[in-house]
């Protein structure tokens, strides 16, 4: 069992055919919330589908967005596309001095 809002990569674990998800949806959705994991579907013993409690899927978002911005920084400083900090926040107070 791992701790709200840590990884766990042991994902094995947490595997179930679809049939089962039908049979214990009530139990699955409870488990899902306490541990936090997401669990695995499978159909025909092929990995289908991957249920997750709502509070780990938003945070997963979270991430998900957040390195997405990390990234576009990182590729627009690498193509020059930045300006020093000193340079912008005396052109904002030039544009603000302008509009008093």
């Amino acid at each position: 069992m791992t701790k709200r809002g840590e990884i766990s990569l042991n994902l094995a674990t947490n595997v179930k055919p679809v049939g089962y998800l039908q049979e214990n949806a009530d139990e699955i959705v409870r488990t899902l919330s306490e541990r936090g994991e997401p669990l695995i579907i499978t159909r025909d013993g092929e990995a289908k589908a991957v249920v997750q409690d709502i509070a780990e899927y938003e945070r997963t978002q979270q991430t998900l967005a957040l390195l997405k911005i990390l990234s576009l920084g990182r590729r627009q400083i690498e193509e020059g596309k930045v300006h020093p900090a000193e340079e912008v926040f005396s052109s904002l107070r030039k544009g603000l001095e302008e509009c008093l």
